[in-house]
């Protein structure tokens, strides 16, 4: 059974007259037909559907990155579009969010300006290495970091509009609520609503912060509050392990708290390679923050003093002003209410919604992309997902997005940087491996005399030569990373390392210098 699919009708180009109108109406019949003709699960007949006239083609719930994507290049190829997104504020609620999504406004942007903005700390301190007379008590001002953060996050939003609007989609400011699988309510500010129809809609919602539940909860903050604190707290207590609770513990260290960092397992950024993970662990007790591994969170009580008593497994107790919760985040399927249950879309055990290789859920005519589905949750990945979306859906040409592959960063100080199988899943999967390290000095770092190291590791399949993972600390990795991203979705073997040239100096030459083994690894590593 093909996909429901929307194809363009390529026969434009023998028409006499104006094509500019004749566009869209050519692609809604094709709509039309193609989704009556392909949808044999539906109850609904072809004749209701022809004369069902829908307001919209598609309609999107949910104007963050795939979202905005999907519908921008939904209207390109033809589609009649609508989007519907909350009423901006840098702060996410079940009434609140604006175009551009949690990336935008709360997350990878805002985020990463903090890091750049912390990051100073150390290169003030590194200057003097390189014969710089720099003051010793450098002062930040948080007031106009905020203030510069959330003018950029603005526009950012404001230019998500322009972009919708000069693509021809029609955005509405509000809440989306399916009433059924093809028509969707609209509650704007002023709680007003309207209805609208739609042949196909997409839900890209997105997710949010949870935290855990522990008496005394309602005291801390979770990563949207972090990046709009009215005032820079002296001592902050952060909950998590992951790339939010690594990435702020570097931030709030950076702009000068004291930190403490807390979480459930031995080392951090579980899913990484153990490796990296132990690297990442050294350099966060480098940099001074108070790790406290293999600690449980258990209760949060004011103090009296303005500040909180943080209760921890083992009778340990944390004096702190601040405890941020990074400890994991959630689909937006059933907070705000989107009306799933009412279109009989289906969730899964953790609320995402189910969908198959295309992103299409139960409902043939409803699909999902992005966080809301808790496939891998990056942007880029979104991205791609909404991409796909259109070639399926407006294009006729069924896709998948391909997960293989996919790179990621954590923005730690120093980052992490990765792309395919860490050592463990190669292993687990059965494979027998060539691994290759190396681990030295960044050579900025000689003369500023901090004592960090730059890691670099790669994951070599013996059976065909093939470097199948790559895996990195150290400064620029993010940024050295997405070339490696490229050569494994290439193919490329260890062989094709060693052959490149390196460029010198630097860290990235590293990945193509390493000849030596450093162990072989998997099942049959005792004949290797």
């Amino acid at each position: 059974m093909g996909m429901q699919a929307l194809p363009l009708i390529r026969t434009t180009t023998f028409f006499c007259g104006s094509l500019k109108n004749s566009g869209k109406s050519l692609v809604r019949r094709a709509i039309k037909s193609s989704s009556t003709r392909r949808n044999t699960t539906t109850t609904t007949t072809t004749a209701t559907m022809e004369k069902h006239d829908f307001d919209y083609d598609i309609f999107v719930i949910g104007g963050g990155s795939g979202g905005v994507r999907a519908s921008r290049m939904s209207s390109t190829a033809g589609a009649k579009v609508g989007l519907v997104e909350l009423p901006f504020n840098p702060v996410s609620s079940d009434t609140q969010g604006g175009l551009g999504g949690t990336c935008v406004i709360r997350g990878c942007v805002p985020k990463k300006l903090f890091v750049f903005g912390s990051g100073f700390k150390a290169e003030f301190e590194d200057a003097a290495g390189f014969g710089w007379d720099v003051d010793p008590n450098p002062k930040l001002n948080w007031s106009k970091l905020l203030e510069a953060k959330t003018k950029e996050i603005t526009r950012l939003n404001g230019i998500y509009g322009r972009l919708l609007d000069g693509s021809g989609v029609t955005a509405y400011e509000g809440g989306g609520k399916l009433l059924d699988k093809h028509t969707v309510e609209i509650t704007k500010a002023d709680n007003t609503k309207e209805k609208v129809t739609a042949q196909n809609i997409l839900i890209a919602t997105g997710g949010r912060a949870v935290r855990p539940d522990i008496p005394g909860k309602e005291l801390g903050i979770d990563s949207d509050d972090a990046l709009s604190l009215e005032k820079l707290p002296k001592k902050v207590a952060i909950v998590g392990s992951g790339y939010i609770a690594v990435e702020f513990a570097g931030i709030y260290q950076g702009l000068g708290c004291e930190v403490d960092l807390i979480f459930r397992q031995p080392l951090p950024l579980k899913g990484f390679d153990t490796e990296i993970r132990e690297n990442v662990m050294n350099t966060l007790k480098s940099r001074g923050i108070n790790v406290h591994e293999s600690t449980t969170p258990e209760s949060l009580k004011e103090d009296g003093k303005g500040g909180i008593d943080f209760a921890l497994s083992g009778g340990k107790t944390i004096n702190t002003e601040v405890v941020m919760f990074a400890t994991g985040r959630a689909p937006n399927t059933t907070r705000p209410d989107i009306g799933l249950k009412n279109a009989g879309v289906e969730l899964d055990s953790a609320d995402a919604i189910k969908v198959d290789k295309y992103s299409r859920t139960n409902i043939p005519n409803i699909y999902a992309v992005g966080d809301v589905t808790n496939r891998i949750n990056l942007t880029p990945v979104a991205l791609m997902e909404g991409m796909a979306f259109v070639e399926t859906v407006v294009r006729g040409n069924d896709k998948e997005p391909d997960y293989e592959n996919v790179p990621c960063a954590v923005f730690s100080q120093p980052p992490v940087a990765c792309v395919g199988l860490t050592e463990e899943q190669a292993i687990a999967e059965g494979r027998t491996c060539d691994i290759y390290t190396s681990s030295f000095t960044p050579m900025k770092l000689t003369l500023a005399g901090r004592t960090e190291k730059a890691f670099m590791k790669l994951v070599v399949d013996t059976k065909d030569d093939k470097v199948i993972g790559c895996h990195m600390v150290g400064p620029d990795s993010a940024e050295i990373m997405q070339g490696m991203g490229v050569a494994l979705k290439c193919g490329a073997t260890k062989a094709q390392f060693d052959s490149c040239v390196g460029i010198h100096p630097s860290s990235a030459e590293e990945f193509v210098t390493m000849r030596t083994k450093t162990r072989t690894v998997g099942p049959n590593a005792g004949a290797a």
